[in-house]
C-alpha cells in the first residue's frame, strides 16, 4: 500500500477517537522499539571484527 502523507492524514481524520488512541499507542510502541534496536546495534559495533569473520 503506497499512500501519500496527505492521503494517510485524510484517512486518519475519519477514524473515531478510540481507534486513534489505539493507533497512537501502536505507533509509539513501534517508534520505541526501533529506537531501542538502534541503540542496541551501536553496542555491538565493538564486537565486529572482519578478521575474525572466518565462518
Amino acid at each position: 500500500m503506497n499512500l501519500s502523507i496527505a492521503e494517510l492524514k485524510e484517512a486518519i481524520e475519519q477514524l473515531p477517537i478510540p481507534v486513534l488512541e489505539e493507533l497512537m499507542r501502536q505507533i509509539q510502541k513501534k517508534i520505541a522499539s526501533e529506537k531501542f534496536m538502534q541503540l542496541a546495534e551501536r553496542g555491538f559495533t565493538e564486537w565486529y571484527d572482519p578478521e575474525e569473520n572466518i565462518y
